[in-house]
């Protein structure tokens, strides 16, 4: 009875390295992404799997940066959570573990420069479902990472999407521009008269005519 799934292993296991490696090397159908700022910081989420790889999709196409550090971003990500995390799913006929299923749960929010908020916190929830055999327990485990790293990819391009759908940030600056010309400071102008004010209970008293 075990033997089929044996045969079939090599097969589906190409499949899931062959999806890995063009997603690894920014293969993807799906096109790149169009996003609403110039520049991004992943925040904690830089230099880890999931940043390098949303780094990578956010920059091919082009339009947008992604920044080492917080200064000078128009957008920052905010990461509030990451977890990784398997379930039992169902059990045989023993009570023995047949599947497992497993999630990947992404917290996170949008902020700007000013750190006012561009996307409130946000969940995206990836599951799928994994066969299990005692027999076959360390091909279990690579297909478990492979699993986790497709529902990463799949992670990534949720939130470019969410990204995307964003209005786009005004780059102008709202701080009033003080002309050359004029004079905001206290010091009155001694270029011209001086015209009085007119203050309550100093009125000047009329000559008689």
């Amino acid at each position: 009875m075990q033997r089929p799934s044996r045969n079939l292993f090599p097969r589906w296991m190409l499949i899931f390295a062959l999806s890995a490696l063009l997603a690894a090397c920014g293969f993807h159908l799906r096109g790149s992404a169009n996003l609403p700022f110039k520049s991004i910081y992943l925040g904690s989420a830089t230099g880890t799997p999931l940043g390098v790889e949303l780094k990578r999709n956010i920059q091919a196409g082009g339009q947008t940066i992604v920044l080492p550090k917080a200064d000078g971003a128009e957008a920052i990500m905010d990461v509030i959570s990451q977890k990784q995390e398997k379930t039992i799913l169902t059990l045989n006929s023993q009570g023995q573990v047949r599947e497992y299923m497993l999630y990947y749960r992404f917290t996170f929010r949008l902020l700007d420069a000013q750190k006012k908020v561009l996307m409130p916190e946000t969940q995206i929830t990836l599951k799928r479902d994994i066969s299990y055999s005692q027999s076959e327990e360390l091909s279990k485990v690579a297909e478990e990472a492979l699993l986790y790293r497709d529902m990463q990819s799949d992670l990534v391009q949720q939130i470019l999407r969410r990204f995307g759908a964003l209005k786009p940030i005004a780059t102008t600056d709202t701080a009033p521009v003080v002309s050359p010309e004029t004079n905001t400071d206290s010091t009155p102008d001694t270029s011209g008269t001086l015209a009085t004010p007119n203050v309550p209970g100093n009125t000047q008293p009329t000559p008689a005519k």
